[in-house]
């Protein structure tokens, strides 16, 4: 068969625009019901997209109520969407800077089984400064050693989902014998962050575990992914750009001794779409119009570690000392530093920068036509730069609606994408292999 397309739904409240809330076309469903993310979970499954995506925050966000904020947990709205979808995969964002090991292996190893075989973690390291407080951190931990946390972390996960074989359960009611004691064996884990005896309370499920999803694109991020992750969420603004990714991130994966193909690589695409190129322009454009720039400003203090960025004025060109050395940030050093070199590359003054950021955050933002849309997934999926995408509405249902019954058939059209599911998990959906209770860890 053909190499096939990957399509996630990256799906964020009413849109991926900040102020996609306040658009005419987005959902009026409140952030805390159930169907806002159910009718486009079952948008997404209809059009047969590989799975469904949530990011998440520890943090209420500092931007004065003008944005939306607050919504649901992601591991509970998952498990809620399990019962409300029949195929499509569900990836959840959980912290190894903020969570216990044993806790997220039985939530995840719980919603692998209420899905059918349909889990998966994005692991991030949590860069937000002001989430530490609320976890009783009085300092926010470096950068370095997030990625050393999330190592000894996500060994030990791995362990305790290796420890209470699915093939422990007898349920011998005849012979009254229930479990396989000697198959399930506590792991010991005792690291420098982490401690944890062991074993999970939870078989493994249908999966054998779930998928490894990662999103880091520093040095330690890359290293990090190259090892442990089988898909990779990145944010790219050049085609060139990504195939540089690509092809580091897939070289490392050699020097584990994984194979090319063990990891799927999507970058985010955040699409308006048109019958035609005004119309789609006109998409952003009726955002744009709706944001305030004290939004945008308070998300770019963030990704700067709390740099103050009010006292420049709005449209005189930016240059590198208005920003801090984006090598020195602890906080998310891969995008603050794309930042800087958007900024600097284009020649933008600070409101431009703020309305490039809107919308898709520094991944991929584009205005076209369905044609010139599947035109752009199509070169750089055939180009090395890609194995998917990511798709960011920039509103949710309309936009979203549109990518679904426009854009998808004309990649099918191209032999591009699926027809329908062939497997029942996510791993079948990603063509990755299964993983049985001896291949769980991956090159150490």
């Amino acid at each position: 068969m053909a190499r096939q397309l990957h399509l996630n739904l990256f799906l964020m409240a009413r849109g991926h625009h900040e102020a996609a809330w306040r658009h005419a076309g987005s959902s009026p469903r409140a952030l805390t019901d159930i169907d806002l993310y159910a009718d486009a979970a079952r948008i997404a499954e209809a059009a047969k997209f590989d799975a469904v995506f949530l990011a998440d925050s520890l943090a209420v966000a500092e931007n004065g109520g003008l944005v939306a904020n607050g919504a649901l947990e992601p591991l509970t709205l998952l498990t809620a969407l399990a019962a409300r979808t029949r195929h499509i995969g569900l990836i959840g964002t959980a912290s190894t800077t903020y969570n216990h090991p044993y806790t997220l292996a039985r939530q995840f190893a719980s919603l692998d089984h209420l899905s059918g075989g349909r889990a998966g973690w994005n692991i991030v390291t949590s860069w937000l400064p002001r989430a530490g407080a609320n976890y009783g951190h009085t300092e926010n931990v470096g950068h370095g050693d997030r990625y050393r946390i999330a190592e000894e972390f996500i060994e030990a996960v791995d362990a305790l989902w290796r420890s209470y074989p699915a093939a422990a359960v007898l349920d011998d009611r005849d012979g009254g014998r229930y479990l396989d004691m000697s198959g399930i064996q506590p792991i010991d884990y005792d690291g420098q962050y982490i401690k944890t005896r062991g074993p999970l309370n939870v078989p493994a499920g249908p999966q054998g575990r779930p998928l490894y999803v990662q999103a880091g694109q520093s040095d330690d991020g890359r290293n990090f992914a190259a090892k442990w992750a089988e898909a990779i969420f990145t944010a790219h603004l050049t085609k060139e750009s990504a195939q540089s990714f690509y092809g580091d991130v897939k070289g490392r994966a050699a020097r584990h001794g994984r194979r090319a193909q063990d990891i799927v690589i999507l970058p985010g695409i955040s699409a308006a779409i048109g019958s035609t190129q005004y119309e789609a322009r006109q998409v952003w454009e009726e955002l744009d119009a709706l944001t305030h720039p004290e939004v945008g400003l308070a998300r770019l203090s963030d990704r700067f570690g709390g740099h103050d960025f009010r006292g420049i004025p709005l449209d005189r060109k930016l240059t590198r000392d208005d920003f801090p050395d984006p090598n020195q940030v602890q906080a998310s050093k891969s995008r603050s530093i794309g930042y800087v070199n958007l900024a600097l590359g284009e020649g933008l003054t600070l409101r431009q920068l703020l309305s490039r950021l809107a919308g898709a955050r520094g991944h991929l933002a584009v205005a076209g036509t369905p044609e010139e849309i599947a035109d752009i997934i199509q070169d750089w999926f055939t180009s090395g730069a890609s194995d998917g995408f990511n798709v960011m509405p920039p509103i949710i249902n309309q936009q979203l609606e549109l990518f679904a019954s426009e854009v998808v058939p004309l990649l099918r059209k191209r032999g591009l994408f699926r027809e329908d599911y062939t497997g029942t998990t996510l791993r079948d959906h990603y063509g990755l292999r299964p993983v049985g209770q001896a291949e769980h860890a991956v090159a150490a």
